[in-house]
This record gives C-alpha cells, sequence and structure tokens, in this order.
C-alpha cells in the first residue's frame, strides 16, 4: 500500500517526519534550487539511529504532535497521511521497507511468501502465522487478504477507495492448504504487489458501510491487532494513547505507551523545550534555530519521500482552457519557490520532475523539463492569442471577465503566505490576479474532494519505492486523488497499460514517458521535495530521518 496522502503544507510539518522550510521570498538564505551548488540528485541521507531489538529498554514512553484524521481508514480515498500514521499503532504493520525500498516480511504476520509464476501469470502465496488473530478473537487467515481486495479493486463503486492500482490486477484470492494460506493470483506480472498488504483489513471493517464510515472520528480496536491497543481516544482533545495489546501474540512493544497529542505548531515547538514532547520537526531556520542545542536532544537530518505540487483545477471555467493552464505553469519560477521553502536551512535540491519517482531513486527522469520550462514572456504571448487581453489595471480580461484565480491558504505563518505571495507576484507579471483565501485547516478535505479552488497547493508521502505502479492515483481522469480532474479516457488506458507490464525496467520507462503525456495536461506542476529536519531527545531508537522506512511499533523506544 502507498501512502500517497495529502495535506495543508502546515498539517504536514505538524504530524510527520519530514518538513519544508521558509522564511521570505526575498532572502539570501541557502542556495536556491539552480545554483552551482546544487547536488544532482535530492537527499538520499538517512539518520533515525537504527538500534537492535535487544538493547531498547523495556518500557517508557514516546510522545509527539499529531491527533486521529477524520477518516481513519488508510485505504479510503478521503484519508490524509494521519490516517496511516494512527492506524499503524494499532493494526497490522505486515509489509515494510527498508530505506532503499527493500521489500521486508514481519514473521509475525507472514510466516512465509513465495511468488511464482504459471502460464504467464503471476502468483502470490502467503502463509500466515498460526497465533494471528484480530483483537476480537477472530483468526486472522485468507479471508483478511480477499476482504481487502475486494474492497479496493474498483468492482464496485460504492467503495471510496483511495486507489484501485494494482488490487485490479489481481483475479482471485482463494483458500491455500488451509485457511491460514492466501493464494493471490494476478492477470500478467505485478513486480510492486508487496505495496498491496502492507496492511490489511478485518473482514468486518470491509463492507461498504464500515469501509466508507466507521472510522469516521473513531477507532476500532476490536478489529485491530499488534504490539499496541487504543488506550485513549479523546474525541474532545484529539489526543490519543496507545497501550500494549495483551491479546498480541508477537515480538512484545518495548514501549509502556505511545502518545499523539493534538496541539498546534508554535506550541509544539516550546512543548519540545520544556520536554513535554519527544520529538518535533523543524519546519524552518527559526525552529531550527530554537530547538538546536537543547540539552538532551539532537537533530536528525535527511532526505524525505515528500513532494508538493501545484494543481490547476480543470473543472474552473477560467482554467478549463489547456493553453491557460499552461501560459499558468510557465509563469511560476519553482527555482524562486523553492529558495522560499529551503531559506537559511542549509539544504538544496534539484527541481523535482516526476509524481511517480524521487531523484535519488533508479530510473527517476525529469519530465517537467521534457514538457515545461519556465517562460512568461511566452506565457504573455500564449494569453494574448486566446483573447486575454490586458485591461487598465493590467490584469487580462476576455468577455468581460478578468483572469482571476482563487489560492487557498490554510495557515498565516510566514512559509505559506511567502509563498502566495511569490505566485501572486508571478502571475501578475503576466496579467494574472491571484486571490488569496484564508481557509481554516479543517476544511482542506473538503476544498481538495470538492475542486473548490482554482490553484491549490499540496503535497503527498510515499511510503513504498513503487511509485511508478501508481500512475493512475496521480493521473487517471478518474481517481479520486486526482484533485486537478485533468486526464482522458485515452491517457487513462495508457496508465492501466503500465501497470500490466512485468519488467521493472521496462515499466519504469514506460510510466516515464506516460507521466509526460499527462503532465502536458498542465494541470499538476511539482514544486520542491524539502529536507527533512528533527528535534529529538537523545535515546530514542529507530525514528528519524528515515526515507521508505517506517519502523515497526515494537522496534521503537528507547536505548538501554
Amino acid at each position: 500500500m502507498r501512502k500517497q496522502l495529502v495535506l495543508p503544507v502546515t498539517l504536514i510539518a505538524a504530524i510527520s517526519v519530514a518538513a519544508t522550510a521558509c522564511q521570505s521570498p526575498s532572502g539570501s538564505g541557502s542556495a536556491s534550487a539552480n545554483s552551482a551548488h546544487t547536488p544532482a540528485t535530492a537527499s538520499s541521507a538517512t539518520d533515525y539511529n537504527p538500534t537492535p531489538y535487544d538493547r531498547i529498554k523495556d518500557g517508557g514512553t514516546y510522545t509527539t504532535v499529531g491527533t486521529f484524521d477524520d477518516q481513519g481508514n488508510p485505504f479510503n480515498g478521503n484519508a490524509m497521511d494521519t490516517a496511516y500514521k494512527i492506524w499503524a499503532w494499532y493494526n497490522a504493520d505486515a509489509i515494510t521497507y527498508s530505506p532503499t525500498g527493500d521489500v521486508q516480511y514481519n514473521p509475525d504476520y507472514f510466516s512465509d511468501v513465495k511468488v511464482s509464476m504459471e502460464g504467464g501469470n503471476q502468483r502470490v502465496t502467503l502463509t500466515i502465522n498460526p497465533k494471528a488473530v484480530f483483537n476480537d478473537g477472530t483468526p486472522i487467515d485468507w479471508t483478511a487478504i480477499r476482504a481487502t481486495w475486494k474492497a479496493n479493486n474498483g468492482s464496485d463503486k460504492a467503495y471510496a477507495v483511495s486507489s484501485t492500482d494494482g488490487y485490479d490486477q489481481i483475479t482471485s484470492v482463494t483458500k491455500g492448504k488451509d485457511a491460514k494460506q492466501a493464494v493471490i493470483t494476478f492477470r500478467g506480472v505485478n513486480p510492486s504487489w508487496s505495496s498491496l498488504f502492507t496492511t490489511f483489513l478485518h473482514p468486518k471493517a470491509a463492507t461498504v458501510a464500515n469501509f466508507n464510515n466507521a472510522y469516521v472520528k473513531k477507532a476500532h480496536p476490536e478489529w485491530g491487532a499488534g504490539p499496541y491497543t487504543v488506550g485513549r481516544w479523546d474525541a474532545h482533545s484529539g489526543d490519543v494513547t496507545f497501550v500494549r495489546n495483551p491479546k498480541w501474540w508477537g515480538k512484545k512493544g518495548k514501549l509502556d505507551k505511545r502518545v499523539f497529542v493534538n496541539l498546534e505548531w508554535t506550541a509544539a515547538i516550546n512543548a519540545f523545550k520544556n520536554g513535554q514532547l519527544d520529538l518535533v520537526p523543524a519546519t524552518d531556520a527559526e525552529g531550527l534555530k530554537q530547538i538546536k542545542g537543547l540539552k538532551g536532544t539532537e537533530i536528525r537530518s535527511g532526505g524525505s519521500p515528500f513532494e508538493y505540487s501545484l494543481y490547476l483545477n480543470t473543472r474552473s471555467p477560467v482554467l478549463a482552457d489547456k493553453t491557460v493552464r499552461k501560459a499558468i505553469e510557465e509563469s511560476i519560477d519553482r527555482t524562486q519557490i523553492a529558495r522560499i521553502q529551503f531559506q537559511g536551512m542549509d539544504y538544496s535540491e534539484p527541481l523535482p520532475g516526476s509524481a511517480i519517482l524521487y531523484s535519488f531513486q533508479k530510473g527517476y527522469q525529469d519530465n517537467v523539463a521534457a514538457v515545461l520550462k519556465y517562460a512568461p514572456d511566452e506565457a504573455k504571448k500564449a494569453l494574448d492569442a486566446a483573447g486575454w487581453k490586458p485591461g487598465s489595471d493590467g490584469i487580462r480580461v476576455k468577455n468581460g471577465k478578468k483572469l482571476a484565480l482563487d489560492y487557498p491558504l490554510y495557515d498565516s505563518d510566514p512559509l505559506g503566505k511567502a509563498t502566495a505571495g511569490a505566485l501572486r507576484a508571478m502571475l501578475q507579471s503576466v496579467g494574472v490576479r491571484l486571490d488569496i483565501r484564508k481557509s481554516a485547516q479543517a476544511d482542506y478535505a473538503d476544498v481538495m474532494l470538492n475542486h473548490t479552488f482554482d490553484l491549490a497547493l499540496s503535497g503527498f508521502r510515499s511510503d513504498t519505492p513503487f511509485g511508478m505502479s501508481h500512475l493512475c492515483e496521480a493521473y487517471c481522469s478518474d481517481s479520486i486523488n486526482n484533485y486537478a480532474g485533468a486526464g482522458t479516457p485515452t491517457l487513462d488506458r495508457e496508465i492501466h497499460a503500465v501497470s500490466r507490464i512485468s519488467d521493472l525496467t521496462e515499466q519504469i520507462r514506460k510510466a516515464n514517458e506516460v507521466e509526460r503525456r499527462a503532465l502536458q495536461e498542465y494541470a499538476f506542476l511539482p514544486l520542491y521535495s524539502g529536507p527533512t529536519n528533527l528535534g529529538v531527545k537523545k535515546g530514542l531508537a529507530n525514528v528519524g530521518a528515515s526515507i521508505f522506512y517506517s519502523p515497526l511499533p515494537e522496534m521503537v523506544g528507547w536505548e538501554k
């Protein structure tokens, strides 16, 4: 499963292990994205204090900022990044990845995994740990794998799924030698199949009603499994506490408690300084300055599997014209946006060129540069030709309507304000007015899912290395996460064909080719990724800048 779940920039920073930062668009901080000192790829460095299980002490509490999402089912298309972070602490973590993306099977769930071929079709046989059981006593067996597949394969449109990619390539999930073995048969080959079953659903959670509604602002620990379970779920404060699960059969969790505290960003920095939090992201140079050098703490820095992008809503009357969308994108100086984000952070990276792979991954290509360049003069000519003529105030007009775009801003911190101000100035220079609308963070999902914007900045996180297998999630015309609403039936068919390519190298090559065509819809523009900078109490094990690695809950704790 890939957690490509989007949030407003400021909210991402408050709950995630990766963050971006800025002070002002005109400062003289670190090198810009196109400076002579810019590395060839974004950072793939890790810094998370890897510690063996037997060197982690029993007991203790681990507390960070965070809260539950409105939609707590991470398979649901309305879920945000928060959903998986909370889910992973009281549900199955069956498959994880190393920082570089190597697959790691958790023997507490899958005691054996075999991949074979029959008649040109891939078959995956999962042998489930005989002791594995959900908290309500229901055995974890092949029916959980089948239920997860059926809910996500797209055959029943009543399920509000995040993505059908990969699940729709499965032709059957059947019982193997006994109920503790699931046999998954694919149409053709899916080289990234492991991302589909990193976790799974209790069969009761996989009905349409429960899939869509049961986890809305609620937890269902009885349908979960793992070393921890819900101890306190405070619907009023938003705080969540996980405690050891007495029904867990596997490797014991080291912590007594895992606590998420619902705090605003400034309050989180202060709470860390006061010793109330064990970890906090540094989202700008000022935040980094405040937490650097605190007694008993350290800064853990590295790369991130994040990308922030600009969405152009094709359902907007003004942006329905592709010519206008292309002109908007040509007017945006991504180098300046990157300079804003990384001001004072001693960090630089190349401009991102893809939504499917990061520049530090094998097979990455700069697909944005292949189809678009920063060319405001060309943008002016295109808008002139499209009938948008400058008015007396410099803002273009066509048929009595001004070329004005709505841009939601979810916070008034310097980063958000500086980015919005820079975009406004860039667009104004070509005769486009950007109306910045202050919005509540709580409205973010509604704004994006209901397409009530013209331009919007949003981000996603990849928890698996198989981004090319999620072309459809980003670009299919009917994808719930295609916030721009762009695409065509022809492009959809090409995208689906990529998922049927059995050779991983060829799949990546073809995915890059198709992405270049998708980017020529000019509705989606990758802007920046950014570093991970975390203030962490010394001794915290297996937590930090870790790219694709998410530690199993029982591997998180305090060094002996």
